[in-house]
């Protein structure tokens, strides 16, 4: 896998790397965007604290970010402590609940660690809050307020769509959520010269009021061109339509444990949700979640395509994007326990792995007490999902067909406190995918 430090680049480079992902929905100039690109660039992408975590969908375009810092410009995460207590209608049915201001600031603090972990510990991450809590309501309307057409803000798909669906509406305080946006990327252009902005599709209406206001309060260069760009992703779909990061446990999440207590995505299921891509969505995912160059990631999809049953590709993405976000070491931990799933050998998991590996496994609480003289595994399988009955099992036994966390045993053979995992759990297996947990306290 590339480094993915910052290197020079020829100005099209970039350019050429996001069209060959397919990432480049919309720019606000194809021809001029090149041009601008020719010299290390700042720019950034805005991220609302509406979670104490971020979720998947939000990996789109942090990976925006990472292009443009591995050929050599300058990302700037922006944090919306203004915006974010008031809520961005885009691609919204209804108004967001109103966050207090102690939540927006613990939500903050949770997501910077995932944008340290993903861009490196020395991007720049900003609050908009910071500036707008010094412009007062009078000063706003009369400074930049005025640069905004009402006909043209209703215009925008996040306002319109909203007007136009029975028993909606929308606030004031959501539909003045762009001229917050809007102002967010002339105060970035004003303080530190960030000339582009790159969002998600459903953000371009606000990307494009952002970059008219800095034409209005800047003008255009000396050659007469912009000044400011702005460019989107197209919005994440799977090949069958369904949504992209959903499953039915939910959304999965950027974080593990979530300062909330709200269950978060363990390494593990973020590794199973990729090694899970089907083979229509496996290259796309593998362009825009990798550090793999385009033609690498086609090479590889061509060797899938002939042996699709290996699933190289889908392990080399669960790979890659396990070990981005959560280190090589939690990788690695994974994709043990996702072969010890098959293989049977799971003495070795820790104990939360375990439990979550096995978490929709058929389960069973016994009575530690009873191990003791040890329990005679021909009694104990008829009270498991793996036998109906003493013949049943015994027959099972005598075939070699049951293990005890991994190891084969006998019709004889008895299950004793030495035999359980961690001092409380023992794993039991008849044939290659019939597993019962069975917990002792």
């Amino acid at each position: 896998m590339p480094d993915a430090q910052a290197t020079q680049s020829p100005p099209q480079a970039v350019v050429d790397d996001l069209r060959a992902r397919d990432q480049i929905h919309q720019t606000t100039d194809d021809e001029a965007i090149v041009a601008h690109l020719a010299s290390a660039r700042r720019l950034y992408c805005g991220f609302d604290p509406t979670a104490d975590s971020l979720t998947i969908g939000n990996l789109v375009p942090i990976m925006l970010l990472r292009r443009f810092r591995m050929f050599g410009h300058a990302p700037v995460v922006l944090m919306g402590g203004a915006t974010g207590r008031i809520g961005d209608p885009s691609g919204k049915d209804a108004e967001r609940t109103l966050q207090t201001e102690d939540q927006v600031e613990a939500n903050i603090a949770a997501q910077r660690l995932i944008f340290e972990r993903l861009l490196g510990g020395e991007v720049e991450i900003v609050n908009n809050y910071d500036w707008f809590r010094e412009i007062g309501f009078i000063e706003a309307l009369r400074d930049f307020g005025k640069h905004f057409s009402v006909n043209e803000m209703i215009r925008r798909d996040s306002v319109r769509n909203r007007l136009e669906r029975e028993g909606q509406g929308i606030s004031f305080t959501e539909f003045s959520y762009m001229l917050l946006q809007a102002y967010d990327f002339l105060h970035l252009y004003r303080r530190s010269g960030v000339t582009l902005q790159c969002a998600g599709a459903d953000q371009w209406g606000n990307i494009v009021s952002g970059v008219d206001l800095i034409r209005r309060d800047q003008g255009h260069d000396d050659d007469g061109k912009p000044l400011s760009f702005g460019l989107t992703a197209p919005l994440l779909t799977k090949a069958d339509g369904g949504k992209f990061g959903k499953t039915e446990s939910g959304a999965i999440w950027l974080s593990h444990k979530r300062p909330s207590g709200e269950p978060g995505t363990s390494p593990y299921a973020y590794y199973q949700f990729w090694l899970n891509s089907t083979d229509d969505d496996v290259r796309k995912y593998l362009l825009i979640f990798s550090d793999r160059s385009p033609a690498e990631i086609n090479a590889l999809c061509d060797a899938h395509q002939a042996e699709p049953h290996k699933r190289e590709a889908q392990r080399a993405l669960a790979r890659e994007a396990t070990a981005l976000l959560h280190g090589d070491s939690a990788m690695q931990q994974a994709e043990d326990a996702a072969r010890a799933l098959f293989s049977g050998d799971v003495a070795h998991l820790d104990l939360e792995t375990l439990d979550e590996v096995f978490g929709a496994v058929p389960a069973t609480t016994h009575a530690k007490a009873q191990l003791g003289a040890g329990v005679a595994l021909v009694d104990l399988l008829p009270e498991t999902s793996l036998c109906k009955s003493k013949r049943e099992a015994r027959e099972h036994l005598s075939k070699g067909a049951v293990s005890v966390n991994g190891t084969v045993r006998s019709v004889d053979d008895s299950l004793t406190t030495d035999d359980l995992l961690h001092g409380s759990v023992a794993l039991l297996r008849r044939g290659k995918k019939a597993w019962h947990v069975t917990r002792w306290g």
